[in-house]
């Protein structure tokens, strides 16, 4: 058993090709898990491992494996149980006369195996089998972990398919990990959906290189499936598919490939079929529950698509993308001076962001309540993580240096600001321009 588990262990990281990509992935690794183990293990801190939204994506697990109840009446049983005032959350809708899940099942689909896991063991130590007792919590942090390290796994692969060297993917891992708010939904909210989001597209990418630009054919009914779970987590995330011609040098190629897939029968099917069969999971949750496949789950909460909140989305002190997590803005303007992509590449990535930027900051939330930075923007880091690692890849000497130190000044104030925003110096809701440069890099403390 122990030579099979080297064996395993040395394959995977094998396909890093490189000593030091793979002491940086281990290395990465081993801080997130000293660090998810020591905020979320200890004490009583492991009943706060559910928040908000997070309550409504797990919540399937139990109403599935333990309570056998898919219009979840459980709730107010559990909130009873586990009495945090400050935390309580009704997830629930009102669709056709019944409760139902507000959110979708995606996320719960990839935490199954956790569950089940933590649920064993429950069972093998007599605990509390009612799905909220600590080793299912505990299960909630070892998931997103998870994703975590197997999101930058495939990373690695897309980094390696455009040549990016070898220091410059171990820089970018870091950058990736620990300066950008990946981090706090991998750590203090890792329940939300946005880690599990992040796995899916940076896998997605990966699968749709291999496909449409190496020509491997095996990887369509991947890419189908993978979109398929990418909308089963949050539908709104299909967007994804808006950077697909990206990978392209050129618009006729995009459409030479695209024509290919689509005169063929065969990949018709291979390119549909994973798809439905992965959505069929909700529409068949929603026929239980009410009667009918189609609901929708969000009642009068929707998008205002004539007013986005665009510039507020991006730069405001309440939430702005770039004044929480600079790293993002790093990757825009690296690929305004990057060299590997043609101008077709580079427009195709501007106006696909430019789209998901306008539709996101319409929500009639634009900031998207309690949370760091722009949330709904983590799954999206591969995207913009790209262009500077092929920038860093192509520079020379000081010129080098100087964007490598950026780099780690913004992995520092990211760090910083997690931590603040942690233990609420930056508060969940509320920021303001004064209360931002009140305590800003913990300025308040000196």
């Amino acid at each position: 058993m122990k030579t099979f588990r080297s064996h395993i262990y040395s394959r995977f990281l094998s396909g890093m090709k490189s000593k030091v990509v793979s002491i940086s992935y281990v290395l990465i690794a081993i801080i997130l898990l000293f660090v998810t183990t020591n905020i979320n293990w200890g004490k009583d801190d492991w009943k706060g491992a559910l928040e908000s939204d997070a309550k409504g994506y797990y919540a399937y697990l139990h109403a599935v494996f333990i309570y056998h109840d898919l219009n979840f009446s459980f709730l107010e049983k559990i909130e009873s149980k586990y009495n945090q005032q400050h935390i309580y959350y009704d997830y629930r809708s009102n669709a056709h006369g019944v409760l139902i899940n507000k959110y979708y099942a995606g996320v719960a689909v990839l935490q199954t195996p956790f569950f089940l896991a933590a649920h064993a063991l429950t069972i093998l130590t007599e605990g509390d089998l009612d799905g909220y007792s600590k080793y299912y919590m505990l299960a909630i942090s070892i998931s997103s972990w998870f994703y975590h390290l197997v999101g930058l796994y495939f990373m690695i692969q897309l980094f390696q398919y455009y040549k990016i060297k070898p220091k410059i993917i171990a820089l970018m891992l870091f950058a990736m990990s620990f300066g950008t708010n990946l981090f706090v939904y991998t750590i203090v909210e890792a329940g939300m959906s946005h880690v599990y989001s992040f796995f899916l597209v940076a896998f997605l990418l990966a699968a749709c290189f291999k496909c449409f630009v190496k020509g491997e054919k095996n990887q369509l009914w991947k890419c189908s499936f993978l979109l398929g779970l990418i909308v089963l987590s949050r539908p709104i995330n299909a967007l994804v598919v808006l950077f697909i011609p990206f990978l392209f040098p050129t618009l006729k190629g995009f459409f030479n490939v695209l024509r290919k897939y689509l005169t063929s029968w065969n990949s018709i099917i291979k390119l549909v079929v994973p798809f439905l069969v992965v959505i069929a999971i909700q529409l068949l949750y929603y026929k239980l529950a009410t009667d009918h496949f189609l609901v929708y789950s969000y009642d009068e909460e929707g998008f205002s698509f004539s007013n986005p909140e665009w510039v507020n989305f991006l730069f405001s002190y309440k939430k702005g993308l770039f004044l929480y997590t600079p790293m993002y803005l790093l990757g825009v303007v690296s690929l305004f001076f990057v060299k590997g992509f043609t101008f077709f590449q580079k427009s195709a990535w501007l106006i696909a962001m430019a789209l998901i930027v306008y539709v996101f900051s319409s929500w009639w939330m634009w900031f998207y309540g309690g949370s760091f930075s722009a949330r709904v923007m983590v799954e999206y880091i591969p995207l913009f993580m790209l262009p500077s690692a092929l920038l860093l890849t192509q520079l020379k000497g000081s010129q080098r240096a100087v964007i490598t130190t950026l780099v780690l000044i913004l992995v520092i104030v990211c760090q910083i600001q997690s931590y603040q925003y942690r233990y609420y110096e930056i508060h969940y809701g509320d920021m303001t321009k004064e209360k931002y440069w009140e305590v800003f890099l913990l300025r308040n403390r000196f």
